[in-house]
């Protein structure tokens, strides 16, 4: 009943808090923020400066006296301070000028983080001002988020991959049967693409830069037309602008070693699965979320590397977020059945 009467004064959100971006979910308005998860702060005074698109904008640009960082990395908080004020942040853009309570938060996490790193997640929403904190494993909220039965007993595979963790899990019976977590996603895929900038064209390239060649022309499997790109960036030898033209082709020759290691867990999460929920996964295939989903040729490598159907699911950016609304909507039954079973 209190719960019932807090709602009509606040909005509850669920949040995908990744390592690339944050995403909000407000309880009965759906998906209503999309922002990087960058802080801009000024060094000496640790003031901040922006947060979120604006911050982004300040990568690689920024003077001496100011940094912009995130204060995410693979997927769990390494600035407390900076993460604590980013969800500050966006708690105060998206709740009501007129509520009069703090909301009650559903967080998105990695399911391969240790209790000490899930208690700074839940303190540092806390710290930034909602009246409760619940958190969900990604690869569940990921799969509730794609329209899986998750109650269901039968196996089904998610594949989420973000940007600075890949979580792969199988899941049966509102549970996790088998899960991984490998810090390798979007993020190290963009590393690898500034460094092959580095070694074939001596050219230095920012992240925004190789996040952009990543999504215009990055494939992992044989297209079939080849693009290119220009991309400008500085030359390592004379220190001059530069401007060199990329091909698909080289992108994917770039993006070998993180796609290997993804595959891999894929790989050996299948391997521990139990027979009859294998059975299942043959049937219904393996589903692909998240925003590092998005390249070009990855379902078909997946596929011929597993022998299995491959999909992602419908807008796989927004599954871990709308998975965590779903938890929210459903918040209060599930306390009221865990009172029940005590």
């Amino acid at each position: 009943m209190f719960n019932y009467i807090f709602g009509l004064f606040s909005y509850d959100m669920g949040i995908d808090l990744g390592t690339a971006s944050v995403l909000v979910y407000i309880k009965g308005k759906n998906v209503v923020l999309k922002e990087p998860s960058v802080v801009a702060m000024d060094k000496e005074t640790k003031r901040v400066l922006a947060i979120g698109i604006d911050a982004k904008k300040m990568l690689g640009k920024t003077p001496a006296n100011i940094v912009a960082v995130r204060p995410l990395r693979n997927g769990v908080i390494a600035d407390f301070a900076a993460t604590e004020k980013m969800i500050r942040y966006f708690i105060k853009k998206v709740h009501n000028k007129r509520a009069f309570l703090h909301p009650r938060v559903v967080i998105g996490v990695p399911s391969g983080i240790t209790e000490v790193e899930r208690r700074a997640v839940r303190e540092s929403a806390e710290q930034a001002g909602a009246r409760e904190v619940y958190l969900i494993d990604e690869p569940m909220a990921a799969a509730i988020g794609a329209g899986i039965p998750i109650q269901d007993p039968e196996g089904t595979m998610i594949v989420d991959i973000g940007g600075g963790t890949t979580e792969v899990a199988v899941i049966s019976l509102g549970g996790m049967v088998v899960a991984k977590s490998l810090d390798v996603a979007g993020d190290k895929m963009d590393e690898a693409i500034v460094q092959y900038f580095r070694r074939k064209y001596n050219l230095a390239i920012g992240e925004n830069s190789a996040e952009s060649v990543k999504m215009q022309i990055g494939s992992v499997f044989p297209l079939d037309q080849e693009i290119t790109m220009d991309v400008k960036g500085r030359d390592l030898l004379t220190g001059l602008p530069k401007t060199v033209t990329m091909s698909s082709e080289e992108v994917r020759i770039a993006l070998e070693d993180p796609i290997r290691k993804i595959v891999e867990v894929v790989k050996s999460v299948l391997e521990e699965t139990p027979a009859e929920l294998s059975a299942d996964i043959v049937d219904k295939g393996i589903i692909l979320s998240g925003g590092g989903s998005l390249v070009k040729g990855l379902p078909e490598l997946l596929s011929q590397e597993t022998e299995l159907p491959v999909n992602r699911a419908d807008d796989p950016v927004t599954c871990v977020v709308r998975g965590t609304g779903a938890y929210l909507e459903e918040l209060d039954n599930i306390k009221k059945s865990k009172k029940k079973n005590i």
